[in-house]
């Protein structure tokens, strides 16, 4: 079943709003005290002041029957001005085969430049969450064809585009502790791509075609929840839907077509966090994906450090 936003919308909204029982002035946790790093995997809608910027490298395996991919990736943004954030993140990659050829070393991966809009701030009190425009540009700078072996493919070929919207918000629990919560929202549209030879699309030596990836839509949902001013509780739901990519063209003189058909993921990524100041904090979790339709499951271990200058 695919989710939509207003379901996923008001789930977040469920966890969230319990929290707001009656509680004391004086024994609420103020915003102040609170220090987060965010969770894993969703972003957030809070812009980062005009003139500072955010360092976020993110070392992470993706681990699956066949294959271990370890992944080192780093956001670099900078506050153009108090509303407006861009950036860059590049992806660097090496996997180990359980049954094949490891990769030929650590590749490049994909780059993605990233730039976001503050629409809304937040005021607590009120009930305002934060509210963000996102927009993403994957740049292909990965090898995804052409490969020697599989396992040296990490990019996708194309300049696919993501549109997000990213809203975040503080409740204060029954206990007077806060809760931050995230809900974000993206579709990816990908354009066609020449492929050669052997590719991350399945094709093999000798094949000459083009590949249409399918379009993705995501929705995910954050909850983090401040022990101590330093300590936090974090973990994330996400689904992800992807449409059939289909690969055709031909193999020799024999006419080819791939079609990977729809998938649906579903997966969670329990963690924990620690920060050292209101700007330095580091993250430690495990992104786990459950097998589903045309998915396999995986199991993800990350660990991110976060700095604001």
């Amino acid at each position: 079943m695919r989710f939509s936003p207003a379901r996923v919308f008001a789930l977040t909204l469920f966890f969230s709003l319990f929290g707001r029982g009656a509680i004391a002035e004086e024994a609420r946790q103020s915003p102040d005290d609170a220090w987060w790093t965010g969770p894993l995997v969703t972003y957030s809608a809070k812009s980062l002041p005009q003139g500072h910027a955010l360092i976020e490298p993110y070392l992470y395996d993706v681990s699956t029957r066949d294959s271990d991919t370890v992944h080192s990736f780093t956001y670099f943004l900078y506050g153009l001005t108090d509303k407006l954030t861009v950036g860059i993140a590049p992806d660097f990659a090496w996997t180990s085969m359980k049954n094949g050829r490891d990769s030929s070393g650590p590749h490049l991966g994909d780059v993605t430049l990233r730039a976001q809009y503050s629409l809304v701030q937040m005021d607590a009190e009120k009930g305002v969450p934060d509210i963000a425009l996102a927009v993403l540009q994957n740049l292909p700078t990965g090898k995804y064809d052409r490969l020697g072996r599989a396992s040296d493919g990490f990019g996708a070929g194309g300049y696919a585009t993501t549109l997000a919207v990213y809203s975040q918000m503080l409740w204060w629990m029954p206990t007077g502790r806060l809760l931050r919560t995230r809900l974000d929202i993206m579709e990816t549209f990908s354009p066609d791509v020449p492929v050669k030879d052997a590719s991350v699309y399945g094709t093999s030596t000798g094949f000459l075609g083009r590949a249409a990836p399918g379009n993705q839509f995501s929705a995910e949902i954050g909850l983090e929840y401040s022990l101590t001013r330093q300590w936090v509780l974090a973990s994330d739901l996400f689904y992800i839907h992807s449409d059939p990519t289909v690969t055709a063209g031909v193999q020799g003189t024999l006419p080819v077509t791939l079609n990977s058909g729809n998938s649906d993921i579903f997966g969670y990524a329990p963690a924990i966090e620690y920060n050292w100041t209101p700007n330095i904090g580091v993250i430690a979790g495990v992104r786990v994906f459950a097998p589903a339709h045309n998915a396999k499951a995986a199991v993800t271990p990350a660990i991110a450090l976060n700095y604001v200058l």
